[in-house]
């Protein structure tokens, strides 16, 4: 089993994804602009509604001064929150508290000084609930990055 698990480990590695026990996410050699176009298209390709865009690097960039830095962490970084009615209602029945998980967010970033290379990532569901939207999350994230 653990030979099986450190081999998985390594094609995650090769493929360029990186895998935490609590995150996934993967660089991906296209502009910030493409990968969140595909992010979008995922999306709304499957019925869902993008709820809400964080605009994180604006936000970090604005309040930067207040803060009494001036370090620039992300070229870009926004956040698509969406919600699958269904899905959300499936994990509340089987836990309450699963209520952490709404809405689904998908994250895509840009880092300084590295052009034509995006991230994107999201929290991996635990329990019962990383049956019924960790394969959606997956499948999203893995089309935006083709």
């Amino acid at each position: 089993m653990r030979r099986l698990l450190s081999a998985f480990c390594l094609l995650l590695a090769t493929l360029g994804a990186h895998a935490d026990d609590w995150v996934q996410r993967r660089q991906v050699q296209a502009s910030f602009e493409q990968v969140k176009e595909a992010l979008v298209l995922a999306i709304e390709n499957r019925g869902l509604v993008i709820n809400y865009t964080s605009h994180i690097a604006d936000m970090l960039d604005r309040t930067g001064a207040d803060l009494g830095t001036t370090r620039r962490i992300y070229e870009r970084a926004e956040i698509i929150e969406f919600c699958s009615a269904r899905l959300s209602r499936q994990m509340m029945e089987a836990d309450p508290h699963n209520i952490v998980l709404c809405p689904f967010a998908i994250s895509i970033y840009a880092l300084p000084g590295q052009s034509g290379k995006t991230w994107i990532a999201y929290r991996l569901p635990q329990g019962p609930a990383a049956t019924l939207v960790g394969p959606l999350l997956r499948d999203i994230t893995a089309e935006a990055a083709e």
